[in-house]
């Protein structure tokens, strides 16, 4: 397949219309998360670890739970290449139904069960009962979140990212808003920190969920879509849905329990260490969003290959995905790398944090660019046909390499040891991820 072509070149046009506001909606959705650890840090960096434990868990179900909605925007993305657009108002319908099933229970089950997690974790004293509080009302927070995610996804594989994007960044105003009022408890309601921040987050992702749904119904195709149209039974694309945001989402658990895990390693050194690894993970997962932007692009262009028997069309776009995503990655890693202390600064001036969180940021950006690479290579394989090897290839790098050697080396190293774990597992994932797509779409390539 030639680079240089005119599909090629083509192919790389869809991409980058697509993914810049794909892009920016993902990060519109971690600077929430930003905004919320900025204004904390800079209240109390004893706050910030708070919030950092209080999200940990959340983050599991959350990103778990995400996963499990994207077979909502692959469906839709083949339901449109097939020349089915009567058939995507059921793939929504049933994402909407499956996000309120997860969310009202996941945020149950964590209300139940978080706290006592956070007590048996063996954490500094004090962390775990000052983090419980946040970590309920996040919870609360769950199914409205993964609300505003299915629609999400689902007008992202319409082709018309720009008006979710739009949402996210209004949302984010309203984020700031509430946490610069309640944080500092400027109201005087007797709720101030991470506790506060987390209530600040609530109110964002419920206007944000519903806006987005408001907007969906009030498309003019809404009706051509099957929007309001009660869905004839398809049991084969209902599997078909559920099966691939069931690897999607095995995948985001596997992932995102490892990096919970590591945030746990991180509190058994201490409050300053929790506080420095939550930084460098939050500037990290805010990087990560350029990469899940340009993957979930990548998976509405494989997707709508692959729903068109296109298999140069699936090879063609998967590889397009991989190496935009590698020259973004690698441009941003060589410009956190010398401004690493400007960006800890905005967390926090605390001297013992700066003095552990810089130096690990310096070198997190080592796995920025494999980091990007096996998420849009896994998005890629999932949209292609190829639904569990992902999962499996997430499961080697993360559950049984970053962990163990995680758990290994803090004790060791500290944070920095953390961060070189996250390094060697993520040039893993990258690497096989990489070439089983390869190896996918060569095989339907000869079909086309």
């Amino acid at each position: 397949m030639a680079l240089l072509s005119a599909p090629s070149r083509a192919a790389t046009r869809d991409l980058a219309r697509l993914a810049w506001p794909v892009v920016m909606a993902r990060l519109g959705v971690m600077t929430m998360g930003l905004t919320d650890a900025i204004v904390v840090g800079n209240y109390a960096s004893r706050e910030l670890a708070f919030h950092s434990l209080a999200w940990a868990p959340t983050s599991v179900v959350l990103t778990t739970a995400v996963g499990l909605m994207m077979g909502v925007q692959v469906m839709a993305a083949r339901m449109l290449g097939e020349g089915r657009p009567q058939d995507v108002g059921a793939v929504l319908r049933r994402g909407i139904a499956f996000a309120l099933r997860i969310g009202f229970g996941s945020a149950l089950l964590l209300i139940l069960l978080g706290p006592v997690g956070l007590r048996a974790a063996g954490l500094e004293p004090g962390l775990a009962e000052g983090a419980s509080p946040a970590l309920i009302v996040f919870s609360l927070s769950l199914p409205f979140y993964l609300l505003s995610a299915t629609a999400q996804l689902f007008i992202e594989a319409l082709g018309k990212p720009k008006m979710s994007m739009a949402a996210i960044w209004v949302a984010n105003v309203v984020n700031l808003g509430l946490n610069l009022l309640l944080v500092p408890d400027l109201m005087g309601l007797g709720v101030n920190g991470a506790v506060a921040s987390a209530w600040a987050t609530f109110g964002a992702r419920a206007a944000l969920a519903a806006f987005l749904l408001i907007y969906i119904l009030r498309l003019p195709e809404a009706r051509a879509l099957g929007i309001f149209t009660r869905p004839r039974p398809d049991p084969a694309a209902a599997r078909e849905q559920l099966k691939i945001g069931a690897g999607a989402g095995s995948s985001y658990f596997i992932e995102v329990t490892a990096f919970a895990a590591m945030t746990l390693f991180a509190g058994r050194l201490g409050a300053n260490e929790t506080a420095a690894w939550a930084v460098v993970l939050n500037v990290s997962a805010i990087v990560f969003m350029i990469p899940m932007g340009l993957s979930s692009a990548t998976a509405v262009l494989v997707g709508r290959a692959y729903g068109g028997a296109d298999g140069r069309g699936v090879l063609r776009a998967g590889l397009i995905g991989v190496g935009m995503v590698a020259a973004v990655t690698l441009l941003i890693a060589l410009l956190v790398w010398p401004g690493a202390a400007l960006v800890v600064g905005a967390y926090g001036r605390d001297p013992a944090l700066l003095a552990i969180a810089v130096p690990a940021l310096i070198l997190a950006t080592l796995f920025f660019v494999a980091d990007g690479i096996q998420v849009v290579a896994a998005q890629a394989n999932r949209a292609a046909g190829d639904v569990w090897w992902p999962t499996i290839m997430h499961f080697t790098a993360y559950g049984a390499i970053m962990m163990p050697l995680g758990w290994w080396l803090a004790p060791r190293f500290g944070v920095d040891g953390l961060v070189w774990a996250v390094i060697v597992a993520s040039l893993v994932s990258a690497t096989l991820l990489t070439g089983r797509f390869v190896r996918i779409a060569r095989r339907l390539a000869p079909t086309a």
